[in-house]
């Protein structure tokens, strides 16, 4: 009599351990059918491999940004770029010229798009940051772009009447006027001046060095051109050369040597007694 009580009991607890492991695994199905049957959010981003630019002012920027959409249907998306001042910015297609306000999107079919900064002026080195926007009613997204401007460094040497040739008196010294300019976009500091010159010619400068000159300064240097004495009079050719750590410029002079006016006199003086030697000697003949 206890063997079908036993088998009973054995029976209700199978039935009872297939019902849960069945109804386990229904809630398993019906949770990977719910998972799988919610749409996932839509969503628009932007995104650049490379979001900074180099170059020194008057470089134009161009930088390329993919647009991403997911969603359920094409959308229009309205662009635009904020600049800082004096910045030009345009939103193109990534391989046209157009520019453009707006893009139709398809779902998960990336967009390339190329924005070109352009600044309007010379620009002070730094870092400037423009901002490209996307947006759709509630869905947008925005990505910085950074233009860095380098420092450019140049300087130029010039006289001040533009012309380059100079007459001297030998034995004297004899000034000149040069112009320097920095026409970089920064400082130039430890500034200092040589010359290539005939031997025996003493050249100086005042100043004969300039600590700093700040971008689009000048700055006006006294050349002191002082040839021997007994140079021969007629054309030489002078090189002055300004130097730094970043920039440099020469400029070559043709410098014609006078003969000094005391010298000028003992030859005229010696002319008159050759002359009046001569005279006296035709008149000795004469009288013979």
């Amino acid at each position: 009599m206890k063997k079908p009580r036993i088998t009973y009991f054995l029976i209700s607890v199978i039935t009872l351990t297939v019902f849960l492991a069945f109804s386990s695994y229904g809630v398993v199905l019906a949770q990977e059918e719910t998972t799988e049957e919610a749409p996932p959010p839509e969503e628009i981003k932007l995104s650049t491999t490379y979001p900074v630019r180099r170059g020194p002012s008057g470089t134009t920027f161009e930088f390329k940004v993919e647009a991403s959409y997911r969603g359920e249907g094409e959308r229009t998306f309205d662009l635009s770029a904020k600049a800082r001042e004096g910045w030009y910015a345009s939103i193109q297609p990534a391989y046209e010229q157009t520019e453009i306000a707006a893009v139709r999107m398809r779902p998960f079919s990336p967009e390339s798009l190329k924005i070109v900064l352009i600044p309007l002026k010379n620009m002070s080195p730094g870092e400037y940051v423009a901002t490209l926007e996307i947006s759709s009613g509630d869905l947008r997204d925005s990505i910085d772009l950074k233009a860095v401007i380098t420092a450019t460094y140049k300087l130029a040497l010039s006289t001040s009447t533009g012309r380059l040739n100079t007459s001297v008196t030998a034995g004297e010294d004899n000034h000149f006027a040069l112009i320097l300019a920095n026409q970089g976009s920064d400082a130039i500091e430890n500034i200092s001046f040589s010359s290539d010159k005939p031997e025996g010619w003493s050249i100086t400068f005042k100043p004969d060095k300039v600590e700093s000159l700040e971008a689009g300064k000048t700055q006006e240097v006294d050349l002191t051109i002082n040839p021997p004495g007994k140079t021969i009079a007629g054309d030489y050719a002078v090189t002055v050369k300004v130097t730094s750590d970043n920039a440099s410029d020469d400029l070559e002079l043709r410098i014609t040597v006078l003969t000094p006016s005391l010298w000028g006199w003992v030859g005229v003086g010696i002319v008159l007694i050759v002359v009046g030697g001569l005279a006296v000697v035709f008149v000795r003949l004469g009288r013979r």
